[in-house]
């Protein structure tokens, strides 16, 4: 099968939502079939206001009907809601051709994290654009719950993975830093809820791998927060096999992939009982959920390694890839 993607996220931004593409592509590949892409790459562009290290393509449908010719593909998956997403949702339209969306970020989250939007007007939005298709494609269970109680129709489980050539266990950094080492990974952005885990009373080092617009803000807040920046996936592997705990304090995550990838390496997760953490962690003792985040990070100490690392080889790539070419296949048919 040969799947036209269409995703406002791509390199060199480094999200969930690119490296998932990033994995789907290259697994399909090695089977014979291909996803190609259509990325703000190809357009011109301009920075997402607040956010600018996403850069938003400014686009119209009719831009877009050359590239869907020319990728002469069997099915269209629209990724994300963002210009080309819409524009790409139009341009389906207007042709009568099937197409699938996702899911992936929880934007009346997002956006009432940065103004003064209601949750309802977003979700409003959110259901027009995905309704329109012939499935919407979300990560867990929770998340399909969730959507369905809001209005959303044809969704379809599409799970996630890990690369498990990448994040396995490794050797442990050399530090100077007291332990135990309480490490936060991903986006470092106001709806991640970071500052509360670096407000936690919690012995020994509190670590922050990651970058983005809060990062400078919560250097200057928290000085005695460790900030590590932007990290290859080799690097936080190693952070992963080093550190004690991974504090995940988003209660926004439609699935929260660096919970898995930690769990990969053998490191027990910390979380707020919410949608991802639900999934990732579930009952398999492999980390803590609990209100209380600061309880959830003491007791994550005393998770069983093997336990963790046992959970994170669960999630796979290839699993994910069945999923999404299913799904594919049954919205063209």
């Amino acid at each position: 099968m040969r799947v036209l993607t269409i995703t406002d996220a791509w390199h060199p931004q480094i999200n969930g939502v690119v490296r998932v593409y990033d994995a789907l592509a290259q697994v399909m590949a090695q089977r014979g079939d291909a996803m190609v892409f259509i990325t703000p790459e190809s357009f011109r562009t301009f920075p997402m206001p607040g956010y600018d290290e996403i850069r938003l393509a400014m686009v119209t449908p009719g831009m877009l009907a050359r590239p869907f010719a020319e990728a002469r593909a069997d099915h269209v998956h629209i990724a994300t809601e963002g210009p080309l997403g819409f524009a790409a949702r139009r341009l389906c339209l207007r042709q009568g051709r099937p197409f699938t969306t996702s899911f992936h970020t929880h934007y009346p989250d997002y956006v009432a994290a940065r103004l003064p939007v209601p949750k309802a007007a977003t979700f409003a939005v959110l259901r027009w654009f995905h309704n329109a298709g012939r499935g919407n494609m979300v990560a867990t269970a929770s998340l399909r719950d969730h959507l369905t109680a809001r209005g959303f129709e044809r969704l379809m489980l599409c799970p996630l993975g890990v690369d498990h050539a990448v994040f396995k266990p490794r050797p442990v950094l050399a530090s100077n830093l007291p332990r135990p080492h309480f490490l936060y990974a991903g986006r470092v952005a106001v709806e991640k809820n970071i500052e509360t885990f670096l407000k936690l009373d919690l012995p020994g080092s509190k670590l922050v791998a990651g970058d983005g617009p809060s990062l400078e803000a919560l250097k200057a807040q928290f000085p005695g927060a460790h900030f590590l920046g932007r990290q290859s996936s080799d690097d936080l592997a190693a952070q992963f096999s080093s550190a004690d705990a991974l504090v995940f304090p988003s209660r926004t995550d439609t699935f929260g992939l660096v919970m898995a990838e930690a769990l990969a390496c053998g490191l027990p997760v910390a979380a707020y009982p919410v949608d991802g953490p639900r999934d990732v962690i579930g009952q398999s003792g492999a980390g803590v959920m609990c209100e209380d985040l600061r309880a959830a990070a003491l007791k994550a100490l005393s998770v069983d390694r093997a336990v963790a690392r046992a959970r994170g080889v669960q999630f796979t790539w290839e699993a994910a890839t069945d999923a999404f070419i299913a799904n594919c296949a049954s919205a063209s048919a």
